[in-house]
């Protein structure tokens, strides 16, 4: 069952791009449709191939009473951010014409921050066997700092893998007009980061530790 939901949403969210932009023939659409099934539906699995469990734990995570509060409302508020508003109002820009033409190099430029940005979100699941989706501590899985991977690069590396996606996909899809509610998914981002590793430097064993040897949360030498 947890498989069939996946398939499905990885399956309607670029079917709804289709949809608003009122072309099944717009090839870009079908390319990002591939980009993203890959990511979603191939990352876990191979996130559940390294850590058999980690979609279930992931499935119920919601359900756990240790769930941080504000993370009832962010974790929802940055999975819907960072898909539908961004394909619907791409899609209506191609429908209506909102943006100028973008040239083909932008558009591959684009797709390529994509699958770029969706692989590195990927090994961080397949890294991580505690990648949770939503912030808790997971002591009844003697949940431990992880160091290794991209989590060497960033403290945040899942978060940090959906954030170049946000400029690709305006590229890729020509819409100028995903600008803004890629920012919006931005600023929702950089917030729960900020909540999260706040959260994990109080309540989890050494990852004050692993602060000093890492320290940017998402964007090295940035942030």
């Amino acid at each position: 069952m947890i498989w069939l939901r996946l398939i499905l949403l990885y399956l309607f969210i670029p079917l709804l791009l289709c949809v608003c932009a009122g072309d099944f023939g717009w090839w870009q659409a079908w390319v990002f449709a591939l980009l993203m099934f890959a990511a979603g539906v191939g990352g876990r699995y191979w996130g559940e191939q390294q850590h058999p469990g980690l979609l279930a734990e992931r499935a119920h995570a919601v359900q756990a009473e240790d769930v941080k509060t504000w993370d009832k409302v962010l974790a929802p508020l940055m999975a819907l951010s960072l898909s539908f508003p961004l394909v619907i109002v791409a899609g209506l820009d191609h429908r209506f014409g909102w943006s100028p033409a973008f040239p083909l190099w932008l558009n591959i430029t684009g797709f390529v921050v994509i699958a770029l940005g969706y692989a590195f979100a990927a090994w961080a699941l397949a890294e991580n066997r505690f990648f949770s989706s939503m912030v808790r501590i997971q002591t009844e899985r003697g949940h431990e700092v992880c160091d290794s991977g991209p989590y060497r690069i960033v403290r945040h590396p899942g978060y940090a893998g959906n954030i170049p996606p946000l400029v690709g996909i305006v590229l890729a899809l020509g819409s100028v007009w995903t600008l803004i509610p890629a920012a919006v998914a931005l600023i929702i981002a950089v917030i729960r980061t900020t909540l999260e590793d706040r959260t994990l430097q109080e309540e989890l064993p050494g990852y004050l530790d692993y602060t000093r040897r890492v320290r940017y949360r998402l964007i090295p030498g940035i942030y």
